[in-house]
């Protein structure tokens, strides 16, 4: 992508009105007082924070470690480069400062840069301003177009970011040193807003140079003229490792000028990892707790695992994705069974597991085992899960009967009653019973998932059998 990607939306844009001022002279006279960028944003986080308010409504996970240091680094006013692996929320933060600027902020109307009404910088807002006096025309800009967004590019030119000579406007008659001349790039535009730079290593060098005036001394140069624009703007980046990326590196002036360098992190408590999962995961079906419990103990286990290059790292889209992909397993059968409801089960997550392979970034002495890797681990989350959940059942009637010689039939493509009319009757045992109720599961469909956690359990614990063929799993 190399076009700057378009501004977050708030979920109160649609049910706010903008002020009616429509002059300068009636904004003074309503008392307004212009604020700095910096400023306004101290201003309403201190405000959230003394409120009791939490201003990062979404983010899971960086309570203790990340968002204090965000904070502090907000309210000293610094621009912020955030460093972590793929999948750790960093775009997603970045997006939630959205939330700390004021709701709605006047800017003179038709202005390229959004300049504030008691404060225009360019040529051509000042001499409206002094022609115009009390009646220059005022605009309202909500806090969402004052976020503008780049994921950086190696194709990235000055001219996106600084700005460039205009063509059409020389040609129009006016001279080469006329500042009127010039095409304004994102930063530029983004004049008392936040402009977020993904990926800053990938920026080529020549073009992190051209930032340095930007970033200290607030000032632009454009094909050998410099304008003094005193743009009041945070910039705020993200950036992987660069002992991964091996793409590029953030220069070492650049990296000077921001004035706090945070690392962020996967989340350190299971509880968030499921949180995330929740939260980004757009499920066609439902899915229960215990499997997206697995889903997250998996996602943790494989960034222990020596096996896979923890520099890459494992992201969280990878436990989404998983979730997102047995979810469209229980709905397939759903539909190819005529099921009225659509529930994921134990048997769902190897269809995940066959389609995530490539998300991983295996150690190079692996080569050949992936599968194998990947099956151990789910086989580990899915015995942890089981001990979580089920710690304290009685299972010795159910081992009894298939030792006997029952057997329980299940797969992707059988229907949830099936499931259950092929299980051993254990005469008055409620043992069925407690395990669905130690579950949550209520409905057939999550009885059904309920009762293959507890075989899958039984067999990891090597105290039944297990045959799979295709896409049917017999426990025998």
């Amino acid at each position: 992508m190399t076009q700057a990607s378009p501004a977050p939306t708030s979920p109160d844009i649609a049910a706010s009105t903008a002020p009616s001022l429509t002059t300068v002279g009636e904004l003074r006279a309503s008392g307004h007082v212009q604020k700095t960028l910096r400023a306004e944003i101290r201003d309403n986080l201190l405000a959230h924070l003394r409120a009791g308010e939490n201003p990062w409504p979404g983010l899971h996970g960086f309570e203790r470690t990340v968002i204090p240091q965000l904070e502090r680094a907000l309210i000293a006013g610094h621009d912020i480069v955030l460093l972590g692996e793929r999948g750790q929320g960093k775009t997603r933060l970045l997006r939630t400062l959205v939330g700390l600027m004021d709701e709605w902020t006047p800017v003179i109307a038709g202005s390229e840069l959004g300049e504030h009404p008691y404060e225009p910088i360019i040529h051509a807002s000042r001499r409206r301003a002094a022609e115009l006096g009390d009646d220059l025309p005022i605009a309202w800009r909500h806090r969402d177009e004052r976020y503008a967004e780049k994921l950086a590019t190696p194709d990235t030119s000055v001219a996106d970011l600084i700005g460039d000579v205009d063509p059409m406007r020389v040609a129009e008659g006016r001279s080469l040193g006329d500042p009127e001349t010039i095409h304004f790039g994102l930063i530029p535009r983004s004049h008392r807003g936040i402009v977020a730079i993904n990926e800053l290593p990938d920026l080529a060098e020549r073009i992190q140079v051209a930032m340095l005036n930007v970033m200290e001394e607030r000032d632009i140069q454009i094909r050998g003229y410099v304008l003094r624009l005193p743009l009041d703007l945070l910039v705020v980046a993200s950036a992987n490792p660069e002992d991964y990326t091996n793409r590029g590196r953030i220069i070492t002036p650049l990296k000077d000028r921001f004035g706090a360098e945070i690392r962020t992190h996967y989340p350190t408590e299971l509880e968030a990892e499921v949180a995330v999962i929740r939260q980004e995961a757009e499920l066609v079906a439902d899915v229960p707790d215990h499997l997206i419990e697995i889903l997250a103990r998996f996602t943790r286990a494989l960034r222990q695992s020596s096996s896979v290059d923890q520099r890459s790292g494992v992201s969280a889209r990878f436990a989404i994705a998983g979730a997102e992909t047995i979810a469209a397993s229980a709905l397939h059968r759903a539909a190819v069974r005529g099921e009225q409801e659509a529930v994921a089960r134990v048997v769902d997550l190897q269809t995940a597991v066959e389609v995530l392979g490539g998300k991983i970034e295996f150690e190079s002495g692996e080569e050949g085992r992936e599968a194998e890797v990947l099956e151990h681990l789910l086989r580990t989350a899915t015995a942890e899960a089981v001990r979580s959940h089920l710690r304290g059942v009685d299972f010795s009637l159910l081992v009894e009967a298939i030792e006997s010689g029952a057997m329980v039939t299940t797969g992707v493509q059988m229907s949830a009653h099936d499931m259950l009319e092929g299980l051993p009757r254990l005469g008055e045992s409620e043992l069925y019973d407690d395990i669905a109720a130690r579950l949550g599961a209520t409905t057939e469909g999550q009885r059904a998932g309920a009762m293959e956690l507890a075989l899958e359990g039984l067999y990891l614990a090597r105290r039944v059998g297990k045959d799979t063929d295709g896409g049917e799993t017999v426990y025998g």
